[in-house]
Formats: C-alpha cells, sequence, structure tokens
C-alpha cells in the first residue's frame, strides 16, 4: 500500500505554534513547505491555508482563507520561505484570498488561539485557468478530482492586541 501524502514545514510542526515572521504581526512571509508521496496519477497540486475559527475561535462564524494556489506541478516538492508571484514554481496559479488579494495573508486573530489548516492536494488534472477564484471557487473546480491530501495546522495567538482592529472595519487575520 502506497504511503500517505506528506506536508510539512521546516520552521514548525503539525499542531505546534507558528513563528511570528510567518503571521501579520511579524514579516508576514508565508512558510517554507515540502511535501512527498504524491498518489500515482498526480498531474498537478492546489494549496488552501484557513482558518475555521475566525473570528473568535469560541464562537466561529466563518472560515477565512490567507492562501489559495493551483495548478502547482508535481515536479514540486515544496514551496520556498516567502513564495511569491516570482518565485513559484511555473506554472502555478493564485487565487484570492479573504483578504481580497493574490498571495499569502499571515495570522493576526483578533482573539484567543486560532487553528491554521495548511491543506495540500493531489489532483488527477490541471485545472483550467480559474482566474482568480477564492477558497470556495477553488474547492468546486477540484471536486472529483482529489487523489490525496494532507494537513498540516499551524496554531497562532495575536502577541500583541490592538482594540482598534474591529472598530476600524478590520478583519480576522
Amino acid at each position: 500500500m502506497p504511503k500517505p501524502l506528506v506536508l510539512t514545514s521546516a520552521r514548525f510542526k503539525d499542531g505546534d505554534l507558528i513563528p511570528i515572521a510567518y503571521t501579520g504581526e511579524g514579516e508576514d512571509l508565508s512558510p517554507p513547505l515540502q511535501w512527498s508521496n504524491l498518489p500515482a496519477g498526480t498531474k498537478s497540486l492546489a494549496l488552501i491555508v484557513e482558518d475555521p475559527d475566525a473570528p473568535d475561535p469560541k464562537n466561529p462564524q466563518m472560515t477565512w482563507s490567507h492562501w489559495v494556489l493551483y495548478n502547482i506541478p508535481v515536479s514540486a516538492q515544496s514551496l520556498t520561505e516567502g513564495a511569491n508571484a516570482d518565485t513559484l514554481p511555473p506554472g502555478t496559479k493564485q487565487g484570492v484570498n479573504d483578504f481580497k488579494r493574490q498571495g499569502y495573508g499571515g495570522p493576526m486573530p483578533p482573539v484567543g488561539t486560532h487553528r491554521y489548516f495548511f491543506r495540500l492536494y493531489a489532483l488527477d488534472t490541471v485545472l483550467p485557468d480559474l482566474d482568480r477564484p477564492t477558497r470556495l471557487d477553488l474547492l468546486d473546480a477540484m471536486d472529483g478530482h482529489i487523489l490525496g491530501e494532507a494537513e498540516l495546522i499551524g496554531l497562532y495567538h495575536k502577541v500583541h492586541h490592538r482594540s482598534a482592529d474591529w472598530s476600524a472595519g478590520g478583519m480576522p487575520r
């Protein structure tokens, strides 16, 4: 039996705190990610980073997307620290996160310790150009094409609390 798809980061282990450099309070860099054991027949990969605890883990009201990537080539085995449009593997396409922009948006929750799910999907196809899909658009497009999935969960709670976050119309990160 083949080994399951695995997703890891050199900067934090599954269930550990995400280092501040990878958050909205730090440098807001995407963490380095590595994967292995792609299922046979994988034609492309997709990555969704999301927070199901927004805005408050005691009363979650939405899943906040932080990063939406698809058509990551199977030849890639990792994403570098601070990956962006210029450094993503060739052919990789970006969707739109809940900050209404492309690229990685790091954690900065308004209250409590939130869970950040890094989900890697192995797909049996290369998706057509979805023109800046949201997380839900990408999930719909992947339906019926997922050969395997790996998950890495990081935790984060804001170090510096700013009372103006919500009153200024800010959203959870």
